[in-house]
């Protein structure tokens, strides 16, 4: 029963480990066979993994999923979009009341504890979430940067032209394409999200309004 009540959480660990695996084992030929064009030996999928040629693939991608999260979240406070559940309800733009978000004197009994604190420990909790993710987010675009030089300049190498300091390639047409064109996919895919669900339904879903709530309903789920 315990592990039916985390099943979305251990669901999605699951897809995600095995598309990683997956991705580690497609990547790691494909990466070989580049090896054996160049006249270069086969690596071992050991040092396939650790390699900054996986890394920067893999960071890539997680800093543009936590960006479009935490641009979602941000947004979400202050914008909203008649009709969709993905929004608050016209009106109730903003961070809310300290009773609608039961904190302080306000906090249920079962209320997390920082909850209920006041002082730095309560805008710290408040915006937790946001925070988290706003990390998560640089730090996966660190990585991406720093394997991304290091990839950037082995290429370099190879073309017998000259290596660049990791400041140079934050302004490299090569990390600029990395990150925008996941940037791009993650806006696209959010928007047509919020939008989408205004007209379109999924029954059971609580990402979904109720099959027959009306296309102009905020705020609502099923």
């Amino acid at each position: 029963m315990r592990l039916r009540q985390h099943g979305l959480s251990i669901a999605f660990g699951v897809i995600f480990a095995l598309a990683l695996i997956g991705q580690s084992i497609a990547g790691l030929f494909e990466f070989n066979e580049e090896q054996l064009s160049h006249g270069a030996a086969p690596v071992s999928y050991g040092a396939f993994i650790t390699s900054s040629a996986f890394v920067v693939d893999v960071a890539e991608n997680w800093q543009s999923e936590f960006l479009q999260f935490f641009l979602f979240i941000f947004a979400t406070i202050w914008l909203v979009q008649k009709g969709s559940p993905e929004s608050k309800k016209p009106g109730e733009e903003g961070p809310g009341t300290d009773e609608e978000q039961l904190v302080g004197r306000h906090a249920r009994p079962d209320s997390p504890k920082w909850a209920k604190s006041t002082g730095w420990r309560h805008t710290l909790y408040s915006n937790s979430l946001l925070i988290v993710m706003g990390v998560i987010f640089l730090l996966s675009w660190l990585t991406q940067s720093i394997a991304g030089v290091v990839v950037f300049n082995a290429e370099q190498v190879d073309h017998g032209q000259a290596v660049i300091s990791w400041g140079e390639y934050l302004l490299e047409a090569d990390f600029w394409n990395r990150t925008l064109q996941n940037w791009q996919s993650e806006f696209l895919a959010v928007g047509c999200m919020i939008a989408f669900s205004i007209y379109l339904r999924q029954r059971g879903s609580s990402e979904s309004k109720p099959v027959g709530a009306p296309h102009a309903e905020t705020s609502v789920t099923g």
